[in-house]
């Protein structure tokens, strides 16, 4: 069956279009050629810091983000049938996320997975990261860009329409030398593309590795199991664990493995197999070693489909690596947007990014930022029906 791209404004898109400011009841929105963005108030945190949500469309697609962790709150796309469902786990209210999210929708930083016993040493100095994943330290440590406040401006230019998040991590936050400011552009494109483009400049050397951390489940968030979800990952090696999920240094070749997805397969079809590195990650938990590398423009690297729904997802990115997270650590302790029970397996992570514990893994693509140069990454997620 032919894929077909959404190109059609639905009819609240269009009518936003000839506005250049609307009050609404929740909110300020903001709307100008090709898009529409509405800031509301989503909560508050402890300390009286503001939170908000902003919501962006392009024709079809509907994308909420909050301030707090630059976290995607919810991502609409519509089935084969046109009918829009959100395909983006996350909570109804700030409580929740602060209370203990496993990092869903979140913007992750300053370094995106896992650091050994949150150790690294650079240009002879030795640096202690907050550890916080048993004796590691994970996704930034444990107040990392994800439960911090970000600026948020909307943006609309040549059909796209998005957000612009700013940030700046002075010098020694989580133990990270240099202070790092940071841009981070949510875009969505007028066929519906939601793109993520990355940037960050130091003033003393540090490391880097920004993503994404959205749990999709394509047939609708609170819909149960992404097991029967067909993966593809253009990946014909992976980098193996030990016990605690730091890799060993090997780049592992996926063929004859449950981590061969060279070809799409179901995401459930392989994840009780008795291998060492399954039962390591309870399912699939690991750093896929990209084919093409790291490259200066965003190349295809896995394609996601779900039968019932017929929606599709196409990834593209710069980076050299994507964590396949199959969401096995979703224990029914959650209740979602929907009011649903997450359970094991209820939503699956693809971060593009470089591979865990560089800084101290010399075999693996450096994750050094020094002064004077500009870290850049993009990923852009496609969307399409069958």
């Amino acid at each position: 069956m032919t894929t077909s791209r959404r190109t059609l404004m639905t009819a609240a898109a269009a009518a936003g279009l000839a506005a250049t400011a609307v009050a609404t009841g929740t909110g300020t929105a903001y709307a100008k050629d090709g898009g529409r963005a509405v800031k509301e108030h989503f909560g508050t945190l402890a300390d009286g810091t503001r939170v908000d949500r902003w919501t962006v469309q392009n024709g079809r697609t509907r994308l909420s983000v909050l301030s707090y962790g630059g976290i995607v709150q919810s991502l609409e796309i519509p089935d084969r049938h046109g009918r829009l469902a959100n395909v983006s786990l996350g909570f109804a209210d700030l409580d929740s996320y602060v209370a203990g999210s496993p990092y869903f929708g979140a913007l992750i930083g300053r370094y995106g997975n896992r650091i050994a016993n949150g150790r690294f040493t650079l240009d002879g100095h030795a640096y202690q990261l907050p550890v916080n994943d048993g004796p590691n330290s994970l996704h930034g440590g444990d107040k990392g860009f994800d439960k911090r406040v970000w600026s948020v401006e909307p943006f609309e230019r040549a059909g796209h329409v998005g957000l612009t998040l700013r940030r700046v991590s002075p010098d020694g936050e989580m133990g990270y030398p240099g202070k790092l400011t940071v841009r981070v552009d949510y875009t969505l494109t007028p066929t519906g593309d939601f793109r993520i483009d990355y940037e960050a400049t130091t003033d003393k050397a540090t490391v880097v590795n920004l993503t994404n951390h959205t749990y999709y489940n394509l047939g609708g968030e609170g819909t149960g199991s992404i097991y029967d979800h067909r993966l593809e990952i253009a990946a014909s090696r992976y980098t193996p664990v030990n016990k605690t999920l730091i890799p060993t240094g090997e780049l592992a070749k996926v063929a004859g493995t449950p981590f061969d997805f060279r070809r799409p397969k179901a995401i459930g079809r392989d994840i009780r197999e008795a291998h060492q590195q399954v039962l390591y990650g309870q399912g699939f938990d690991h750093n896929f070693v990209l084919d093409k590398g790291i490259t200066s423009r965003p190349e295809h690297i896995a394609t996601v489909s779900e039968p019932e729904s017929g929606r599709v997802m196409r990834i593209a990115t710069t980076e050299p690596g994507v964590q396949f997270y199959s969401g096995n650590f979703l224990v029914g302790t959650l209740a979602g947007t929907s009011g649903k029970v997450y359970r094991q397996g209820d939503g699956f992570c693809l971060e593009t990014q470089h591979f865990p514990d560089s800084p101290n893994q010399p075999g693996f693509p450096s994750t050094v930022l020094r002064p004077g140069q500009t870290y850049r990454s993009t990923t852009v997620h496609s969307f399409s029906t069958r």
